[in-house]
């Protein structure tokens, strides 16, 4: 089966779980059968760095006019020189502009989560989120099936955009073992990230915005550091909070308790995942999956979740105590503190590997996906 795969943007260059999810397609679907052609916007490496698989059709710079206008010169260029069984929608902005190109070409979508609702969260303004939801609309009804990550993202494609339950497809997220099960002990890994040796570690990656909880772990921290001084939590990644979240950290006094790591590169992600005692995903709404769950997992490190959206799916067939009771401060601190207290039981680095390896496969999932694909033929 031959595709042409149309994503957002390229991974090495994009740190978001979308272009993750669509980098391992690109790496893992060929194996399940499944030819991977595809166009994301990106730098002018993106070609050679895919092995000619894939290719950036504008920069993620230029101005959204430009961008749908290189999309669609790009897109007829390869549908002129290449037989596609089937073309694949992972972000709706920018299958849009293509969908009066398809003709009688099957069109299968990737439903990542819901961008006119993200940005309801994030406070964007009325209009802009009405003409996203238009835009997705667009091509959800151009789409024969679609594939969501978890029983959350499927009740709101059908809830909220009225697609079929019968066309939703919940196929989880697959994870590289091979990546993230690095043979260092918890110490080294510390001891290369240049972190502190000896003293109770918590790592958190997340975009920095509203809804992902970061204020609440933040000011949770300040509570348990009255139990465990040496806590220390490590944060990673970029976004518009990332002022305002040092603002909060100076305000509480917790700068030898809380540090803003910034960006982390794709090589040392799994160091930081090895280094903590466990991990923390602290998400308030919108948490269609939680990629960075079994990425900690891959890496023999537990990791306490908030009960929304797609986490409890992972985590509660695992071990229950590995759930926050809620997603308040109050929740945060008190389930941080039975975790570094022994009060709940964490799951062993063995049984983390092994948990992950019977579920989140690449190898499986790519399978499951190629039989959507054929579905929609």
């Amino acid at each position: 089966m031959k595709t042409l795969q149309i994503g957002l943007g390229w991974f090495p260059e994009c740190a978001g779980g979308l272009d993750r999810y669509y980098y391992d397609c690109c790496n893992y679907l060929p194996q399940a059968n499944v030819e991977f052609d595809g166009l994301v916007v990106g730098s002018n490496t993106v070609e050679s760095d895919s092995e000619g698989k894939v290719k950036a059709f504008a920069t993620a710079e230029a101005p959204l006019l430009k961008r749908w206008l290189k999309l669609r010169s790009s897109f007829q260029q390869q549908i002129t020189q290449h037989d596609y069984d089937l073309i694949v929608s992972h972000f709706s902005l920018f299958a849009f502009p293509v969908l009066n190109l398809l003709q009688n070409r099957p069109l299968v979508t990737h439903f990542h989560g819901p961008w006119a609702l993200e940005s309801d969260v994030e406070t964007q303004k009325l209009i802009a989120i009405k003409v996203k939801k238009l835009v997705e609309q667009s091509v959800y009804k151009r789409s024969r099936q679609f594939i969501v990550l978890s029983k959350t993202f499927r009740d709101i494609l059908h809830h909220q955009y009225g697609v079929p339950e019968e066309k939703i497809h919940i196929i989880p997220g697959g994870v590289d073992l091979n990546r993230f099960n690095i043979d260092i002990s918890a110490t080294e890994a510390r001891d290369r990230l240049n972190w502190h040796l000896d003293r109770p570690t918590i790592f958190c990656i997340r975009r920095l915005a509203r809804r992902m909880g970061l204020e609440n772990l933040i000011a949770a921290i300040a509570k348990v550091r009255d139990r465990h001084r040496d806590v220390i939590l490590y944060i990673a990644g970029k976004g518009v909070l990332a002022t305002t979240l040092q603002q909060q950290i100076s305000a509480l006094e917790l700068e030898n308790n809380v540090k803003l790591l910034g960006y982390v590169s794709d090589e040392q992600l799994p160091l930081c995942y090895r280094a903590a005692n466990f991990s923390v995903v602290p998400t308030l709404s919108l948490e269609g999956f939680g990629l960075i769950v079994v990425e900690s997992l891959a890496a023999g490190t537990p990791v306490l979740g908030t009960a929304v959206g797609g986490i409890p799916e992972i985590l509660q067939p695992f071990c229950n105590d590995l759930l926050f009771a809620g997603s308040s401060i109050a929740e945060l601190a008190a389930g941080i503190d039975e975790a570094l207290s022994g009060q709940r039981k964490l799951p062993s680095q063995n049984d983390c590997l092994a948990y992950v390896k019977n579920n989140y496969s690449w190898k499986t999932v790519a399978r499951q996906i190629e039989q959507v694909y054929q579905q929609a033929l």
